[in-house]
């Protein structure tokens, strides 16, 4: 028996360094410093007015109470309507379940599925949790870097090197967090004929910036792609970056019968089923009136290129378009190596994270959290006036480097 009173799974993992940064940034403000926080990934928008109300209506209605552990028939009804308008899906509401939150629905899937020594291959840059799901899951992540070169998007040549008789999973992400990049159907076609040579390999996609996208169109998937894949893939998305609703803590998974069924069985001796008030306003979401989704990605996209201009004029640093969600992953590469004011180097991402923080009082995410170095990550998830301010800061800030 261990000498600690956590157990191993635990203590191979972190706190998320996105928290981790969000909580630094307010204890400085706590202590009177000026601080630019651009590390929260959160729609900075109101939950739109239709959806509050159908929670109002609900609690009034006297739906407090338990629900279905899969979710209230009218939300999983309104996730399979939507799965069929827009992607084209075609799923039972016994191939659906809603969860507390995408986050969980992913920690969840590993847990029912992942075994000591199974391998979950996870191309970075990734969003922070994806590895240390697997790790608390008794997983090996398997990180595959995408260099910008390539878009940040794993290759089929990479993919067929990463996998082994050991792998489980493989974990796609588009949008990305924090690239942005998206992956396209000729890609996933690509993608897909790999996998078909290996039928012991699951698939997560992971959709939750599905809607936030810059260039007008829907977001490809997967199983548009390749068909054959749905037996083997869960479909992970939510209502809470789309409908401003992150405190809501909506998730949904659609999959496999004997997937949904396994996960249905975790949760009903974990979480329980997720709020029935939350429950309600997401049918609400899903169903209703979709003007706020079109009005919010056309702030983001304003919110992007204004940014993207102001941090491609500063030397040292530069960034890639990214195709949707609201972070600019932004190369650092020209700083490295430089000195501050102060005599210290810097030596890698974190130290420009560090400095930019200290000096000027802007909060952004080091790229060694999503395993890809030299970067850090920006939100755009805020208003015009605070990005032009971080900008300026950050300008200032380099400016000062020899």
């Amino acid at each position: 028996m261990s000498s600690s009173r956590i157990a191993e799974r635990v203590r191979r993992i972190k706190p998320s360094p996105s928290t981790s940064a969000a909580d630094r940034a307010n204890e400085l403000r706590r202590q009177g410093k000026s601080i630019v926080n651009l590390v929260v990934g959160e729609p900075d928008f109101d939950t739109p007015v239709h959806i509050r109300e159908a929670a109002a209506a609900a609690m009034n209605k006297g739906q407090t109470r338990y629900t279905l552990m899969a979710g209230t028939v009218e939300l999983r009804q309104a996730i399979a309507a939507k799965l069929e308008r827009e992607n084209g899906l075609t799923y039972a509401m016994n191939e659906i379940i809603a969860t507390s939150g995408a986050k969980s629905a992913i920690y969840s899937a590993f847990s029912i599925t992942v075994e000591r020594g199974d391998e979950v291959i996870i191309p970075a840059p990734y969003w922070v949790s994806y590895p240390d799901m697997v790790l608390a899951s008794d997983g090996t992540p398997v990180i595959v870097a995408c260099p910008e070169a390539s878009g940040f998007k794993i290759t089929p040549a990479q993919l067929a090197a990463a996998i082994t008789p050991k792998t489980r999973w493989l974990l796609i992400n588009s949008p990305a967090n924090p690239t942005g990049a998206s992956y396209t159907l000729d890609e996933y076609r690509a993608l897909g004929e790999v996998l078909a040579r290996h039928p012991q390999v699951l698939v997560m996609t992971d959709d939750i910036y599905e809607h936030i996208r810059f260039d007008g169109r829907r977001t490809p998937h997967l199983l548009q792609a390749a068909p054959a894949l749905r037996d083997r893939t869960l479909v992970v998305n939510g209502v809470s970056k789309t409908y401003a609703m992150t405190g809501w803590r909506i998730g949904y998974v659609a999959g496999p019968r004997d997937l949904v069924q396994a996960l249905d069985t975790l949760l009903s001796q974990s979480t329980g089923n997720c709020c029935s008030i939350s429950q309600a306003a997401a049918a609400a979401a899903l169903n209703g009136d979709q003007g706020f989704v079109a009005d919010s990605v056309a702030i983001y996209k304003q919110r992007r290129d204004a940014t993207l201009a102001r941090i491609n004029t500063i030397p040292g640093l530069s960034c890639r378009s990214p195709d949707g969600a609201f972070y600019l992953y932004i190369n650092c590469a020209g700083l490295i190596g430089k000195t501050t004011p102060e005599g210290k180097t810097l030596n890698e991402d974190g130290d420009v994270v560090m400095y930019l923080l200290e000096s000027v009082g802007v909060a952004v995410v080091a790229g060694t959290a999503y395993g890809l170095s030299p970067y850090f990550r920006l939100s755009i998830a805020t208003s015009l006036e605070i990005l032009e301010e971080g900008c300026t800061r950050i300008a200032r800030a380099v400016a000062a480097l020899r």
